[in-house]
């Protein structure tokens, strides 16, 4: 039997997050696959995940070049 589950990995344990139907003491084999991280719902929380990990001079630096519309307008005729 095969099958795919999503557990979470706390304190040196993977808890799967759903029942396994499996007898105990079953020995499995795990091929473990780091999930991506679910971005919220929320357009400004997703940004704000976006930049958690960013200084405030790359915050600046971003802003400063997303703020400059030659970067992305051509220039009037």
């Amino acid at each position: 039997m095969t099958r795919t589950i999503e557990a979470i990995y706390r304190n040196g344990v993977l808890t799967p997050l759903e029942p396994l139907d499996l007898p105990d003491d079953a020995r499995v084999l795990l091929d473990v696959h780091l999930r991506e991280p679910d971005l919220p719902g929320n357009p400004l929380a997703a940004w704000h995940a976006v930049y958690a990990d960013l200084s405030p001079e790359d915050v600046a630096a971003i802003e400063s070049i997303a703020g400059d519309r030659s970067r992305f307008m051509p220039a009037p005729r």
